[in-house]
């Protein structure tokens, strides 16, 4: 297994759809021949990096039910041994039973993720309760668990290394966590819940895919898309030649909606942004309100008053209310500054010749002629300084190799899954191989909405393998022969997950359960929203902002501009995090005989009673209906972990200031203390051995302007 829950979290990104395949040609896939079938066999290719040269749709059912079959096989095994329990025969087996299951796993759910179809997606839906299923099988065994209780209990005098003995003490709680104490009768009803919930999380995803493919405006009339460049409406030329596709990407407010002059245009593209899954063919609303309420079935049949107080279990925030305090310390201060923000705004508006109240459409557009005005910063002055190949290059891995001394070379000889892909070769800093890194950055139907890291091959001592790492981002992708351009935040995007990557590149562990990013959700996007950081230093600004017509370096002026305009808009961006933030967590606490009847009420209630909704133009960074992280993917109650995080970034990012600042030596002791432990000690302790006291929330709230 990668991780304790590897099988349910890629379970969670299934899609569904009907297969429609005979009896007999299913029994023609289960026996497929080993050598026919390149997902069942080790690939030839450096680090073992999957060749999609030979991998095709049809292989992926037969690898899935065969993997599945083996694990039961094996977990059969240990749970019937009639031998004592060792560590050996009993964590060690459990941990190598899922290896081949595994590897199919992490290329179905990359494709899944980034290049998916509708036989793929026949693959999820067909697949998505036997994995649940699976789970189930392993967790809520009892003759399984008793053996593993009975190492935990006696733990201390087993002599074990550290790390196997937290592998010990991840596998004791992650069954207890998943009902192994529970009566057969209780257990029998919690499958039910899995079962339900498998399949209508990957009808969710399905959904949301199709309402955002659904929900691109297409303009006939060039008139309503005044203030778009030559270059953006070349890029948006419809495939049929009759005007222009606006795409939606799967945040509420959408990139164009600061370049576009027609108002009522831009009330259209955040309308239909707002109300892609509600309302339409694709509407999510009973998907989400069945999710929430089987959640919170499943958290008070375990034992919780909630499903968050039982998700919360092994995370540095240890349960709701922790959560919720912490909101409660920030919304004032956020919605103040978002006040003052739409007051400068609405002015704005006046000045600029024009009479109507700031709505959440005009945020933007307004917002970028405030920021031009008072720090004379033009979005579209630093764009050609930003190009997406220079930013990687000689932005993201040029500041990892000044820290931690890493190299890179581009390999065009490695397969991709698509002709947007780019492949890397990465080094340690005395040549050694280090892994394979996979750059996937423009936006396509077949990609779901966000950005996101994952591994095709996770590191482990314990099978000799180095990482193969991939990253994924939604850029626009530009017309042919025109250069692609990014936004700051784009750049901070791909600084943020290449941050997951290098948790993964430096894993240094035995186990892959512990491996890397297997940590708990709250402290995983530390090291990504960390490495943000390196993004405006100025050292690295200037070696990758290069303008991509004369290769000329970015201003020193302009660089003082970025940087004074830091603050910039942030009780907006403090306010919509914490909007979605909330939902997440009111969605998660609701009790187990709730009855959501109208999620768009429950919505606004939400909103309402904690009081963000008191700046109408700012609304939730997702809205419910589309809220792919906590109903698509494993961050249900979870998502506050990006704010929990980055208090702990900007403390980190001052301790560095403190203390030199870019340098190797800071880099290395970063990385040998942190980053590179994976889940094998307490990452709190960890975080406290590394900056040499708890982290402080003060950094945290100068970089945000609200101090």
């Amino acid at each position: 297994m990668k991780n304790i829950y590897a099988v349910a979290l890629v379970t969670i990104l299934f899609a569904s759809c009907k297969d429609g395949k005979t009896k007999t040609e299913t029994t023609t896939e289960n026996t497929m021949n080993k050598t026919e079938n390149p997902l069942l066999i080790e690939s030839k290719l450096p680090y073992g990096a999957p060749d999609f040269t030979l991998i095709k749709n049809e292989h992926f059912k037969p690898a899935l039910q065969q993997g599945i079959a083996a694990q039961n096989e094996a977990v059969a095994k240990i749970a019937n041994n009639t031998e004592p329990a060792t560590f050996d025969n009993t964590i060690l087996e459990l941990e190598k039973s899922g290896t081949l299951l595994q590897s199919v796993q992490n290329v179905f759910s990359g494709l899944t993720g980034a290049h998916t179809n509708d036989e793929l997606q026949a693959v999820q839906e067909e697949m998505a309760p036997k994995f649940s299923e699976l789970q189930d099988g392993i967790y809520l065994n009892e003759k399984l668990f008793k053996r593993v209780k009975e190492l935990y209990v006696k733990r201390d005098s087993l002599v074990l290394d550290p790390e196997s003995n937290k592998l010990l003490e991840t596998y004791f709680e992650a069954f207890e966590k998943a009902g192994a104490n529970l009566s057969e009768a209780d257990k029998e009803t919690l499958k039910t819940y899995n079962t339900k919930l498998a399949t209508l999380i990957n009808t969710f995803n399905k959904t949301l895919l199709a309402a955002n493919n659904d929900g691109a405006l297409v303009f006939t009339n060039k008139e309503d898309l005044v203030g778009l460049t030559e270059s953006q409406l070349k890029s948006l030329e419809n495939k049929d030649g009759k005007g222009w596709k606006i795409p939606l990407l799967n945040t509420t407010q959408q990139p164009l909606l600061q370049s576009l002059e027609n108002r009522a245009t831009r009330e259209k593209v955040f309308k239909a942004s707002w109300t892609r899954a509600d309302g339409s063919k694709n509407d999510t609303k009973t998907i989400i309100t069945q999710i929430a309420e089987l959640r919170a079935k499943k958290g008070a049949l375990l034992g919780f008053a909630n499903y968050a107080e039982w998700s919360l279990q092994g995370t540095m925030a240890e349960k709701p209310e922790n959560v919720i305090n912490m909101f409660n310390g920030l919304i004032p201060a956020a919605t103040a500054k978002a006040k003052n923000e739409a007051s400068e705004i609405q002015k704005m508006i006046t000045k600029n010749g024009e009479d109507f109240t700031l709505e959440a459409w005009d945020w933007n557009r307004y917002a970028e002629m405030v920021k031009k005005e008072k720090y004379d910063l033009d979005e579209s002055a630093i764009k050609p300084y930003f190009e997406v190949k220079t930013v990687l290059e000689k932005g993201v891995f040029y500041a990892a190799e000044k820290l931690y001394g890493i190299t890179f070379k581009e390999r065009k000889d490695i397969p991709t899954y698509h002709k947007d892909v780019m492949v890397y070769e990465l080094f340690e800093e005395n040549g050694d191989q280090l892994g394979l890194f996979y750059a996937d950055y423009f936006a396509r139907p077949s990609k779901r909405g966000g950005a996101w890291m994952s591994n095709f091959v996770t590191q482990s001592h314990l099978y000799n393998k180095k990482p193969v790492i991939y990253n994924v981002c939604n850029y626009p992708k530009p017309a042919e022969g025109d250069a692609a351009l990014l936004t700051y935040d784009e750049v901070s995007t791909m600084f943020h997950e290449f941050g997951h990557a290098l948790h993964g590149f430096f894993a240094n562990q035995e186990y892959p359960s512990l491996s890397g990013t297997a940590v708990a959700r709250d402290f995983v996007e530390f090291p990504s929203q960390f490495n943000e950081n390196w993004a405006l230093y100025p050292e690295i600004l200037k070696n990758y902002a290069l303008n991509y017509k004369t290769g000329e370096q970015i201003p020193q002026a302009l660089l003082d501009k970025i940087k004074k305009a830091g603050t910039f808009n942030q009780g907006y961006s403090l306010t919509e995090n914490l909007a979605a933030s909330n939902l997440d967590m009111q969605w998660h606490t609701i009790a187990a005989n709730a009855n959501v009847t109208a999620a768009n009420a429950f919505e606004k209630d939400a909103l309402h009673k904690t009081k963000l909704d008191v700046v109408s133009a700012v609304p939730p960074r997702y809205r419910s209906t589309y809220f792919a992280h906590i109903f698509g993917s494993g961050y249900a109650a979870g998502y506050y972990s990006y704010l929990w995080t980055e208090m702990l970034h900007h403390d980190a990012y001052n301790w560095f200031e403190n203390n030199g600042g870019l340098t190797r030596e800071n880099g290395q002791r970063f990385r040998d203390m942190v980053i590179s432990r994976g889940n094998t000690v307490d990452l709190e302790a960890m975080y406290k051995n590394w900056r040499g006291s708890d982290p402080k929330i003060e950094p945290m709230l100068k970089a945000r302007g609200l101090k």
